[in-house]
C-alpha cells in the first residue's frame, strides 16, 4: 500500500538547508508534495507589494530550480490558504501538513484555524520554528510577561541556548505524483509588465537560497572585520545586506549566528569581536520586533504607546509624493529615496533619516511612510517595518527616540562627507564640489553654474525650512505630553 503523502507548506522560508519541516517530512520516508500558496484574500493580510512580489517571484523559481534538482518540484496555488490546504490534503489523500511558524496576528490566526479544521478531519498539522531565533514565548519577563524594551529583551535573549547547529538540505526527495497540478508561476503576475521598473533590483539582488549563501560568504570574507565602523557609512559597501534573504527565509537566522560566530571566534581565538557582536545584536533586534508584533498585533496600525493615538499628524497629498520621489531638496534624503526605488534597498542609517524628516519636520503619519516602505522595499518585513517606523516616530518601545529630531544636514555631512553616496543617487550633483553638496543654496552662484545646477529648476529648493519645522515637531509632541500627564 502506498504510503499517504505529506504537504510541506512552504512560507517565508523559501529554502531546502536549515528546514525543519522538511527534514522531518524526510525522515518519515513518505511521498512528500512542497507546496507555496499565494494567498490575496486571508483577512488582515498586508499583500506584499510591489518589490516584494517581484522578489518572490524570483525566490519561488529558484526553489522549484532546486527541488527538481532533487527530483522534486514546486506546487503552487492561489487562495485562501486553509481552503487550498484542505483541498489539496483531500484530493492526496495527505496524512499529515508541515510548515514553518509565521508570526504575523493574520498567521497565527490562521494557523489556529489549521489545527482545528485539519486535525478534526484526520490530518495531522506540525508547526515547526525556523524563522526567528528564539520563540516569543520562550523570552519572557520575570513576571512572565513579553518585554518593551529592546535592552532588556536582548540581555535574556543572552541567558537562552545559542541556535542549534544547522540541517544539512536533503540530496534528493520523493517524486511529486503526475496528478498533482499547480499554477504557472507567471500566471501570478508577480512581475510589472510595462514599465519595467525592476531592472535596478535584478542588478542589485541575486534571489534564491543560492544567493543568500554567498551573500553571507561574501560578507564573513570581506565585511565581517570592520563590520562595525563601515556599516555607518551609505557610501562604502559595509552592509551585510541580508535582510531581504532573512526575511523570504532563503536562509535560516540561527545559520547566519552559526556562521558568524564560527568565523569570529575562530579568527580570535574563540573571542567574538566588535564586527560580529554588533550583527549578532542586530538579528536579535529582528526577533524582538517578531515578539512585538506578536504580544501587541495592533503594532502595523496603531502606536505601542497609546498617549500617541491623537498625534496631529498633517494630511498633506503632495508633500507625502515629493519624499517619496526624492524631490525635498534635501540630498541625503532625496539619495535614499531614489537608491529605495532603483534597488528596493536603502542604508539603514539613511532610513533613519528621510523616517524622521517625514514623521518630523512634515509632520506626516508614520502609517503613511510604513506603507511606502513596505510596497518599495526587497526587505519589507511587517515586523521590522512598523517597529522601526513606531521607534523613528516615539510611539514605539524605544522611548529614546520620542525628542530626537534628526538634522538631515548635519546627519548627512557625518556619514557622507565627500558626498560620494549623494552622487551615486543625485547625479545632478556630480560636478558640485563634496564641501556644497549637503547643502546647495549656501553654494555660490559661480559654484552652481560650473556644476550647471540650477535651484528650482534642475534640483528643487528645500521644501520646508529646517528650524521652523523642527519647532513645529517640538510642540506637537509636547502638546502629546501634556496631555498624557
Amino acid at each position: 500500500m502506498t504510503a499517504q503523502p505529506i504537504i510541506i507548506w512552504f512560507r517565508q522560508d523559501l529554502r531546502l538547508q536549515g528546514h525543519a519541516a522538511l527534514a522531518a517530512a524526510v525522515a518519515m520516508c513518505a511521498p512528500i508534495i512542497p507546496l507555496y500558496i499565494l494567498d490575496d484574500e486571508t483577512p488582515g493580510r498586508w499583500a506584499p507589494g510591489g518589490a516584494s512580489r517581484w522578489w518572490l517571484h524570483e525566490s519561488l523559481k529558484t526553489l522549484d530550480a532546486d527541488l527538481r534538482k532533487r527530483g522534486s518540484r514546486l506546487v503552487l496555488a492561489r487562495g485562501p490558504a486553509l481552503d487550498v490546504l484542505s483541498d489539496l490534503a483531500r484530493e492526496t489523500r495527505a496524512s499529515a501538513i508541515y510548515w514553518s511558524r509565521c508570526y504575523e496576528p493574520w498567521a497565527v490566526k490562521l494557523e489556529r484555524a489549521l489545527h482545528r479544521e485539519l486535525e478534526g478531519a484526520g490530518v495531522r498539522c506540525r508547526r515547526f520554528s525556523g524563522s526567528l531565533l528564539f520563540e516569543p514565548e520562550d523570552v519572557r519577563t520575570a513576571a512572565g510577561g513579553p518585554y518593551r524594551a529592546f535592552a532588556h529583551f536582548h540581555k535574556a535573549c543572552t541567558n537562552i541556548d545559542a541556535p542549534a547547529a544547522r540541517l544539512n538540505a536533503p540530496a534528493t526527495l520523493p517524486r511529486v505524483a503526475d496528478g498533482v497540478d499547480g499554477d504557472r508561476l507567471e500566471a501570478w503576475g508577480l512581475q510589472p509588465a510595462k514599465p519595467d521598473w525592476t531592472s535596478g533590483m535584478a542588478a542589485a539582488w541575486t534571489p534564491g537560497e543560492k544567493g543568500a549563501r554567498a551573500r553571507l560568504d561574501k560578507f564573513i570574507a570581506e565585511r565581517l572585520e570592520n563590520y562595525q565602523s563601515a556599516r555607518e557609512l551609505p557610501g562604502v559597501d559595509g552592509t551585510s545586506q541580508l535582510s531581504p534573504h532573512l526575511h523570504f527565509g532563503e536562509i535560516a537566522p540561527r545559520d547566519v549566528w552559526n556562521a558568524v560566530s564560527r568565523a569570529a571566534a575562530g579568527a580570535k581565538g574563540g573571542k567574538l569581536d566588535e564586527g560580529a557582536e554588533c550583527l549578532l545584536r542586530e538579528l536579535v533586534w529582528r526577533d524582538f520586533s517578531h515578539h512585538l508584533l506578536f504580544h501587541w498585533p495592533h503594532l502595523t496600525s496603531t502606536p505601542l504607546r497609546t498617549e500617541y493615538a491623537n498625534f496631529p499628524w498633517r494630511e498633506d497629498a503632495d508633500a507625502l509624493r515629493a519624499w517619496q520621489e526624492g524631490r525635498t531638496g534635501y540630498p541625503i534624503i532625496d539619495a535614499g529615496m531614489r537608491e529605495l526605488w532603483a534597488t528596493g534597498w536603502m542604508h539603514h542609517r539613511v532610513r533613519m533619516i528621510v523616517a524622521s524628516f517625514l514623521v518630523k519636520h512634515l509632520l506626516i503619519s508614520w502609517q503613511s511612510g510604513a506603507e511606502w516602505f513596505h510596497d518599495t522595499l526587497v526587505d519589507a518585513d511587517l515586523a521590522s517595518n512598523c517597529t522601526n517606523w513606531q521607534v523613528v516616530a516615539g510611539c514605539g518601545a524605544d522611548t529614546a527616540e520620542e525628542n530626537r529630531i534628526i538634522n538631515p544636514l548635519s546627519q548627512g555631512r557625518a556619514i557622507d562627507p565627500e558626498g560620494v553616496y549623494i552622487k551615486s543617487w543625485v547625479p545632478e550633483f556630480a560636478k558640485l564640489p563634496g564641501n556644497r553638496i549637503h547643502a546647495p543654496w549656501q553654494a555660490s552662484e559661480d559654484e552652481l553654474s560650473q556644476a550647471r545646477v540650477r535651484l528650482g529648476e534642475t534640483y528643487p529648493e528645500p521644501m520646508v525650512k529646517l528650524p521652523a519645522a523642527r519647532e513645529r515637531a517640538l510642540k506637537a509632541y509636547a502638546a502629546i505630553k501634556t496631555g498624557a500627564q
